[in-house]
């Protein structure tokens, strides 16, 4: 006899669990960075652009093939699509997340390590480099493995009690505590003296530090940001009730989205400069901007400390959603144990990002077309498994799912015009694939 299929208990859980999914890295640490990297304001208009047009009809499309099989990634195009070749979009979704989860779970190990020493008070000091501080840490295989190893296994007990009780009860608390805390950081931030440059950067485009390789990352940073192109909201959405509006659901994670990369935006950039910091930092940014910031508050190691550990949890609530996908498409397909799958699982994620987790010391000489270990992981998964991953599902939707069940799910639980299906269902066919094609196309120099 077949379990029965774990479930969301409400649609709140279901929309703050998938902007967990969403927000976490993507908008809080990768989006300042990329952002400063990428011309600024510029770069913000085109993330924004590319998330209502690209991002946000691809999120409704994952949620209307996990819904409508209510099946974990693999198996849903084995059920849409039976018999052909489709099932290697759930395939790529798993490898992707793997891949996605072996450097981000380095990450999420270097902020784990900044919330334990930040309670003590051994980050905020007079004669702090943070610059340096950050070096010294992420330049040290020790620290660095035991963070990556912790924050692994915090994943692996979460993932293991499921999704009710493991990832939405979490989701719950946590999320709308790092929306008012960063409201009180950006408040601090835009007060500080030279701020308003830092704003102007942000907020004023400057269309000509744009290229066609800052496209390509304003495009992958949209997906990466949403958690698309991977089918982890497959994943997520075949938890989901019938009684829920995909398309209102979906719209609710993408302002969300938008909203918190607004806030790490207004939060970082007048900090930089009002500093003298360098806006195109790199994966540092946060970590070396943050402790500038909350030095020059009242009760700033308290701050910073409560900030970290809401960060720290934003940043699990994302992997925690990476790992779902690689356990549920093993433990449901094979009916195997969840709790023995999401350890091997996790394991095995451990184990490969180990060579990411030392591309600061060990293996700093390392490089991968010129990069990193950890910025050739990066490069892969955002710039070209996300994006691949969206046109295979734009293509999918448009061309071989069956239409009467995309509409259904679309429509159902909500008063949506057919004229707005129709709309939805023309972009997913034609712009949707044709833009994810001539971006790609643009940034390797073919068009």
């Amino acid at each position: 006899m077949e379990k029965k299929k774990d479930q969301w208990s409400t649609k709140l859980g279901f929309i703050l669990s998938s902007a967990g999914a969403a927000i976490g890295l993507g908008a809080i640490w990768k989006f300042p960075y990329m952002t400063g990297m990428n011309g600024g304001g510029a770069f913000f208009l085109l993330f924004i652009a590319f998330t209502i047009i690209i991002g946000l009809p691809i999120l409704i499309a994952e949620f209307i093939i996990g819904r409508g099989t209510q099946k974990e990634a693999v198996s849903a195009y084995q059920k849409l699509a039976p018999k052909s070749g489709w099932s290697f979009i759930g395939h790529w979704g798993v490898i992707g997340a793997f891949l996605l989860l072996s450097f981000y779970s380095v990450v999420g190990g270097w902020v784990l390590i900044y919330s334990a020493i930040s309670i003590p008070g051994m980050i905020i000091s007079d004669s702090a480099n943070y610059g340096e501080l950050f070096a010294t840490i992420t330049g040290n295989p020790l620290i660095t493995i035991i963070g990556h190893l912790l924050f692994i296994l915090i994943n692996i007990i979460v993932i293991s009690f499921g999704i009710k009780d493991g990832i939405e009860k979490t989701s719950k608390i946590l999320m709308p505590l790092l929306f008012i805390f960063f409201i009180v950081l950006v408040f601090r931030s835009v007060t500080f003296e030279g701020a308003i440059e830092g704003l102007r950067f942000f907020l004023q485009p400057d269309f000509s530090k744009l290229n066609a390789e800052n496209v390509l990352y304003a495009l992958g940073q949209s997906f990466f940001s949403l958690a698309v192109g991977i089918s982890v909201m497959v994943t997520y959405s075949s938890y989901l009730n019938k009684d829920v509006s995909l398309p209102m659901s979906a719209g609710s994670v993408s302002i969300m989205n938008i909203f918190v990369s607004l806030l790490a935006g207004l939060a970082i950039f007048p900090v930089v400069f009002a500093f003298g910091l360098e806006p195109a930092e790199g994966p540092g940014l946060l970590f070396i901007v943050l402790p500038e910031a909350f030095a020059q508050m009242p009760f700033g190691e308290l701050f910073l400390s409560l900030f970290l550990l809401l960060f720290l949890f934003a940043v699990l609530t994302s992997s925690f959603s990476m790992l779902e996908i690689i356990t549920s498409a093993f433990s449901e397909k094979k009916q195997r144990s969840r709790k023995k799958t999401a350890i091997v699982s996790g394991m095995l994620v451990f184990i490969a990002g180990i060579p990411a987790a030392l591309s600061s010391s060990s293996l700093a000489d390392f490089k991968i077309f010129g990069l990193t270990i950890f910025d050739a992981s990066d490069f892969l998964v955002s710039n070209i498994m996300l994006p691949g991953g969206c046109l295979f599902i734009a293509l999918f939707i448009g061309f071989r799912m069956d239409k009467s069940l995309i509409k259904q799910e679309f429509t159902s639980a909500n008063n949506l015009s057919d004229g707005i299906y129709h709309v939805w269902f023309q972009l997913m066919r034609w712009l949707v694939p044709v833009t994810i094609i001539i971006v790609f196309l643009g940034s390797i120099g073919v068009i």
